[in-house]
């Protein structure tokens, strides 16, 4: 098959859509299929990528979003008629401007001969995230039917895209190629201390602040067992380092800014608690399997809709961070009971495969084939 993920951002940037299309492409390819990247200003030159739009930057749903500006028709038009796709796979929500535009177009060049689809990526953070996206899916809803299947990365982001765009999509989850991260060579340490880390955007919904609350609040003699690490840039960076130093936290907590793809496994391998407080906006985890498949000793999250989709229903691995007590108790807990950190070690790694893209992969060809 002839395949072409359609992106309405640019396929140059490290986010979660962008890791979710490249990690299926690359399995679509190792299939023997031959893949396409149809998206915004990029780059890259080691996958087929086809750069038809220009973006301006936009804040929505909590998230710095790059968003395209009008696409030419014929512009599309000729290009998707030399091209003739087997499948076009839509990444919603997407924009009335250029991804909209490619799916209008492939149906008028092809009619039903090439395989539509779309995968539903999110959830709100908030009533204008909500009503937005409402407004956006209403706007769309002549272009959705000409779509033949939609997914959904989870059960609550099913939900919301019923809500939303008056869709039914079947749930297949985010993947990630486990094989990449099975043999990371944790960071170095200095200590033999507890070590926890986070690794996120520096933004309000990523709960780095709520970590630093729940840090503060624990007794003084287990704070003293740990080393914290922070990684991640973002528009927080300066009031997070102000609050570790009004919390007394400076000893245990560094900030060590961005981390590479090639440095992640290796992060995450070297925490005993990899913590992703993350208080909402979120409609899967990918960093949750990510920090699983790379051997993380417990893996811990935000009681988020999203989330919860990944870490199941051990009450031990998750938590509304805004609850600072409740935080503070989950993670004490985790710090004192080494029997109990070994035995949800084992449980994620078995529970991380069903995210594995050979798995999930496989779904998704039935979903271009029904």
């Amino acid at each position: 098959m002839k395949i072409a993920f359609v992106l309405d951002d640019s396929i140059d940037r490290p986010d979660g859509v962008q890791q979710y299309v490249l990690t299926l492409g690359a399995f679509m390819e190792r299939a023997g299929h031959e893949v396409h990247y149809v998206c915004s200003d990029a780059t890259r030159t080691d996958v087929r990528v086809h750069s038809l739009a220009r973006n301006t930057g936009v804040r929505f749903n909590g998230n710095d979003l790059r968003v395209p500006l009008p696409t030419s028709r014929t512009a599309l038009r000729v290009f998707l008629d030399q091209q003739r796709f087997d499948v076009i796979h839509v990444q919603i929500p997407h924009s009335p401007l250029f991804a909209s535009r490619v799916v209008d177009e492939a149906r008028a060049i092809q009619g039903r001969s090439v395989r539509i689809v779309g995968t539903f990526h999110i959830l709100p953070d908030g009533t204008v995230s909500e009503y937005g996206t409402r407004a956006l899916g209403w706007l769309q809803r002549n272009n959705l039917r000409k779509f033949d299947e939609f997914c959904a990365v989870s059960q609550p982001a099913a939900e919301f895209a019923q809500r939303s765009f008056g869709i039914t999509p079947q749930v297949i989850p985010c993947s990630i190629d486990t094989s990449l991260f099975a043999d990371a060579v944790p960071a170095e340490r200095d200590s033999d201390r507890l070590r926890i880390t986070f690794l996120g955007r520096l933004v309000e919904r990523k709960g780095a602040a709520e970590l630093i609350a729940a840090l503060a609040a624990l007794p003084v003699e287990l704070r003293d067992r740990l080393e914290v690490r922070i990684g991640g840039k973002g528009p927080m960076l300066e009031l997070l380092q102000t609050s570790v130093a009004q919390s007394a936290l400076r000893d245990i907590v560094t900030f060590d800014g961005f981390v590479s793809e090639e440095d992640k496994p290796g992060y995450y391998a070297s925490a005993d608690i990899a913590a992703f407080p993350a208080t909402g906006g979120e409609s899967f985890g990918i960093v949750l399997i990510e920090a699983m498949a790379s051997g993380a000793g417990v893996v811990f999250g935000g009681a988020n809709p999203g989330y919860l989709t990944v870490l199941g229903d051990r009450p031990e691995v998750s938590v509304d961070a805004r609850d600072t007590t409740a935080f503070s108790a989950a993670l004490a807990r985790l710090i004192e009971d080494d029997a109990l950190r070994a035995e949800l070690h084992a449980e994620q790694a078995e529970r991380v495969m069903r995210f594995d893209v050979e798995t999930v992969g496989a779904q998704i060809l039935e979903l271009y084939a029904a």
